[in-house]
């Protein structure tokens, strides 16, 4: 017997769909704006609006509203250094950490040919298309760790080369697995520093 009405059961199944979110948070959470009107009334508007009108940079595929996004319109951005990152968060960590003054580069994925995960969607030809027309003279591949972040900084870098590109990686150090979203700045700071060249 289903204690709870079908409504509640989709909303917390999709809420623990989230990252982070199990089944326990997730109904947490749903009871709060079933009880909280004015609450789920906000969120479900913020949502809209951000799915609305949230597009991905023309030029280094991180969020905006606009065809750039911030970076990439900010002129006093060094113009030959680039870093590319898997997802936004990791730029967003990056940035808080203030150690990088250049451009990026968002993957929105890894290589992870065992799990069927192409290269497809990294647009590879725009980014040799921009470090061509930029004159980018280093590229930092800032992928975490993990076996997948590995092999796509090999790829990267194997890939750059054949282009007559320098390619850097972040120093090690960098938990092994871990995601750049959750390091801290210093632990963040000290690998970009210490980026050392890919072989």
């Amino acid at each position: 017997m289903q204690l709870l009405p079908k409504p509640l059961q989709k909303l917390i199944a999709e809420l623990s769909k989230l990252p982070s979110v199990g089944s326990k948070s997730a109904m947490r959470l749903a009871f709060h704006l079933i009880n909280n009107e004015e609450n789920a009334s906000l969120l479900s508007s913020a949502i809209t609006e951000a799915k609305g009108n949230i597009n991905k940079c023309n030029k280094c595929f991180f969020i905006t509203e606009d065809e750039l996004c911030s970076i990439c319109s900010d002129n006093s951005r060094e113009e030959n250094l680039l870093c590319i990152v898997e997802k936004p968060a990791d730029l967003i960590a990056i940035e808080r950490a203030g150690v990088f003054k250049g451009r990026y580069h968002v993957l929105y994925g890894l290589w992870a040919p065992l799990r069927g995960t192409s290269l497809d969607g990294m647009h590879l030809d725009e980014l040799i298309k921009r470090i061509t027309q930029d004159s980018i003279t280093e590229v930092i591949i800032a992928t975490g760790s993990s076996v997948e972040g590995d092999a796509t900084a090999l790829y990267l870098a194997r890939y750059l080369s054949e282009n007559g590109i320098k390619a850097t990686r972040l120093a090690q150090g960098l938990p092994k697995g871990g995601d750049l979203e959750y390091l801290d700045d210093l632990t963040l700071s000290r690998a970009m520093d210490g980026r050392v060249s890919i072989e």
